[in-house]
């Protein structure tokens, strides 16, 4: 079975590694970005079989580089990020065409449940 390609956006450095590190662990292939620039320049070099963006990222945020995906790439499975879980980013994030949308803090089996939900 091929390995799954999931693309990480987050501008914090740390919680990137440590997810990158836990999900090549967990056997997929997983690249991290730290902004939505480097992570629209990422899916149009590189096939994406799941996006994982932060929703607040300085210049380009994550809305911005899931109207790219949509628009460009739209068999990519999404999944929103934030810290600032209100009513109105659950929202925006679904009509924009997130497949799911989880607040921080979360835990590493939720988002890896997740995962996994989106690509199997």
């Amino acid at each position: 079975m091929p390995t799954n390609r999931i693309l990480f956006a987050d501008d914090d450095p740390e919680l990137g590694k440590i997810l990158q590190t836990e999900f090549t662990s967990f056997g997929y292939d997983i690249e991290y970005v730290q902004s939505g620039e480097e992570a629209i320049s990422h899916i149009e070099q590189n096939p994406v079989d799941l996006a994982i963006l932060d929703i607040r990222m300085p210049n380009v945020d994550g809305f911005e580089v899931l109207k790219f995906i949509k628009r460009e790439k739209p068999l990519i499975k999404v999944i929103m990020l934030t810290a600032f879980a209100d009513l109105k980013h659950l929202v925006m994030s679904m009509k924009s065409g997130a497949d799911r949308f989880i607040s921080k803090p979360y835990s590493l089996e939720e988002l890896r449940y997740t995962v996994e939900d989106l690509l199997k």
